[in-house]
């Protein structure tokens, strides 16, 4: 199974059981929008879900500038960036988040280009606190 296979199955799995949480969420990965989910909150809301996969745990999670703006620019629904790593859960509410500055981090370019180089990104340093739901093991 490749890497984006595996990683596709992990969004399913957790819109699964976000969906037996009361949500009501469908899975949209696979397309070329800025979000992995779209549907509606608990509370019957329309929203859009972002997930960010992580092999190893880092203390800050990464949000990119690039994609927070697409995620902003969605109208008439809430927005949400979902991290799962090997320590837990974090479900940042990004309608009323207050975000750090920016920083740049140097960041492989997608493979999918075929590129082999780094570049600079702009990104959002989210600390654990920041996070409305959190789940850890």
């Amino acid at each position: 199974m490749s890497n984006e296979t595996s990683h596709h199955k992990w969004e399913q799995g957790i819109i699964h059981l976000m969906n037996l949480d009361g949500w009501d969420l469908e899975w949209c990965g696979g397309s070329t929008e800025h979000y992995d989910a779209k549907g509606k909150t608990p509370k019957g809301l329309k929203c859009v879900v972002e997930f960010k996969l992580r092999h190893a745990y880092y203390q800050t999670k990464i949000l990119e500038q690039f994609k927070y703006n697409h995620l902003m620019s969605i109208p008439d629904c809430l927005k949400f960036y979902y991290v799962f790593d090997c320590k837990g859960n974090y479900l940042y509410f990004l309608d009323q988040l207050k975000l750090p500055e920016t920083e740049q981090i140097k960041s492989n370019v997608n493979e999918k280009f075929g590129a082999e180089y780094k570049m600079n990104k702009p990104v959002y340093m989210l600390s654990e606190s920041q996070a409305s739901i959190i789940n850890k093991y």
